[in-house]
C-alpha cells in the first residue's frame, strides 16, 4: 500500500475503524489489548497499526483483538507510559528519548547531530545500537519489539524568523518534548526550551508560550502546525522514532504461538512505516510551502560545532558511559566528543 501526501493530510480511510474492531472469526476473544499513542490518526504509523491489528486479528482466529487509541486520546505522554507500566494499557509507542525519564541510556541514538543520513540510521538501529537499547528497555520491565518505528529527522519552526545557525537560537523560546536530552542540546545553544507534552503543543504555539518547536515534517503536516508557525527550517538536528512497548505481564500472558503472530506483524508494519514516512517526508516541502510556510537549509557543521564548544558532547559521553558511547560512534562512523 502507497501512503500519498494526500492522503496523510487529508486523513487515512484505512484507518478509519481505530479504536473499536468487529469480531468475525471468533465470537469472543480471548486477549483484547489497547494500543496508545501520541500521533494523529493519518499519520503512517497509526495507518500502518491499523492493518496489522487486522492481520493479528485474522490471524489468531480473533483469539486477539488490539484497539487502537491515537492521537493522545489516553492521556500525555507521560500519562501512557505509567498506563503501560502499570497495566492500564498493553502497548504504547514512544521516542526513545522521552523513554529515557525511565531509561536513561535509550536516548544514545537521538544525540544531536549525530546521524547523517537514514542509511546509518537503519543500519545502527537494527544492528548493535538497537539490540544494546533494547537490553537496557528490559531492565526496565517492559517488552520491547524488534524494529523501531521511524519519525524521522527533526526540524525546527519558528513563528519570529528563520534559524539560520546557532546564534539564532540564542534566547529562543523552544517547546522540546518532556526529556533531558532535548533541554540539554538546547540549552547548550543558549535557549530557552520549555518542555511541553505533545497533547499541548499546538496551543502553546498559538498563545506565544513558547515561539517555536521541533519535530519531523511529518508531524509538523499532520498536527497542522503550519496553521501557527511561519518559518521551516530543515536542521536535521536529531533523528527520532518509535519503540513499540509492551507492558511485560500483558505480553508474556499471550500464547507463544499468538506472541509470535504479533511479533511479525507488528515488526512488518514498522517496517512499512519507514518506507512511508520517507516517501512522505521527501515530499512534504511543497506540501508545507503551499501552506504559507517559509522554508530555509541549514548546516550541520555549524551546530555541530557549537555544541562541541559547548561541552554538550562530552557530558553526554560522560552520563551514558564509555559502552553506549563507543557503539554509537561505531555507528555513525566518526568521533563525536
Amino acid at each position: 500500500m502507497s501512503i500519498s501526501r494526500r492522503t496523510i493530510l487529508q486523513g487515512a480511510t484505512a484507518a478509519a475503524t481505530v479504536g473499536t474492531f468487529s469480531i468475525a472469526r471468533a465470537q469472543t476473544p480471548e486477549f483484547t489489548y489497547k494500543y496508545a499513542n501520541n500521533l494523529p490518526l493519518a499519520h503512517p504509523m497509526n495507518v500502518r497499526a491499523a492493518e496489522a491489528m487486522e492481520k493479528i486479528k485474522a490471524e489468531t482466529n480473533g483469539r486477539v483483538v488490539i484497539q487502537i487509541f491515537p492521537n493522545n486520546q489516553l492521556g500525555s505522554d507521560t500519562d501512557m507510559l505509567n498506563q503501560v507500566r502499570s497495566g492500564g494499557v498493553e502497548f504504547f509507542t514512544l521516542s526513545p528519548l522521552i523513554l529515557s525519564t525511565l531509561v536513561p541510556n535509550a536516548s544514545v541514538s537521538g544525540i544531536g547531530f549525530a546521524f547523517p543520513d537514514y542509511d546509518s540510521v537503519w543500519k545502527a538501529m537494527d544492528g548493535e545500537l538497537g539490540a544494546y537499547v533494547r537490553g537496557q528497555i528490559a531492565k526496565a520491565n517492559l517488552h520491547v519489539l524488534d524494529k523501531i518505528w521511524d519519525n524521522g529527522f527533526r526540524q525546527m519552526t519558528s513563528s519570529k524568523g528563520p534559524i539560520n545557525s546557532p546564534a539564532d537560537l540564542k534566547g529562543f523560546k523552544i517547546r522540546v518534548p518532556v526529556s533531558p536530552l532535548w533541554t540539554s542540546m538546547f540549552k547548550a545553544f543558549d535557549s530557552a526550551p520549555a518542555s511541553i507534552n505533545f497533547a499541548e503543543v499546538y496551543t502553546a504555539l498559538q498563545t506565544k508560550i513558547v515561539d517555536g518547536q521541533e519535530n519531523p515534517l511529518a508531524i509538523i503536516a499532520t498536527a497542522k502546525l503550519f496553521e501557527v508557525q511561519k518559518y521551516l527550517s530543515l536542521t536535521n538536528h536529531m533523528w527520532d522514532g518509535f519503540w513499540f512497548l509492551a507492558n511485560r505481564r500483558a505480553w508474556e500472558r499471550l500464547p507463544q504461538d499468538l506472541r509470535t503472530i504479533v511479533a511479525k506483524n507488528i515488526d512488518a508494519a514498522a517496517l512499512l512505516e519507514r518506507a512511508d514516512v520517507a516517501k512522505l517526508n521527501a515530499g512534504l516541502q511543497a506540501e508545507l510551502t503551499s501552506k504559507g510556510m517559509v522554508i530555509n537549509q541549514t548546516k550541520a557543521d555549524e551546530f555541530r560545532a557549537a555544541l562541541q564548544k559547548a561541552g554538550f558532547y562530552g557530558e553526554w559521553k560522560g552520563k551514558y558511559g564509555d559502552e553506549a558511547w563507543a557503539i554509537l560512534e561505531k555507528a555513525v562512523g566518526g568521533k563525536l566528543a
